[in-house]
């Protein structure tokens, strides 16, 4: 177990789990909050800047989590680094962008 390879794998998750939004709002034609908006990660950005901005991630992400050490699935160390860093990103989108589209305060029947 390589320490560096997890903190690689851990932020490789974050990459990977940051493209999800801004990708698919790209290639849906939807604007999407992106950290070249005014003001940064909270004004909207285009769908392409969205695309565009989604494709760095992913390859961020695969660069860290492919390319950097051996990523071996079966491995705990490896699965609970990336795991964390797809919580971590997960937890904070939901409630920073969540402020932005009303995901924060779901309606009541």
């Amino acid at each position: 177990m390589n320490p560096a390879w997890l903190v690689a794998y851990f932020f490789g998750a974050v990459f990977l789990t940051n493209a999800v939004p801004h990708f698919v709002s790209g290639v849906m034609g939807r604007p999407f909050q992106t950290p070249f908006a005014k003001p940064p990660g909270e004004g909207l950005s285009s769908s392409r800047v969205n695309f565009f901005w989604g494709f760095a991630n992913l390859v961020a992400g695969w660069a860290l989590v492919a390319r950097v050490g051996a990523f071996d699935p079966r491995s705990a160390w490896h699965v609970a680094a990336f795991g964390a860093g797809v919580l971590a990103i997960g937890a904070f989108s939901a409630t920073h962008f969540g402020r932005f589209n009303g995901g924060n305060a779901p309606e009541r029947p």
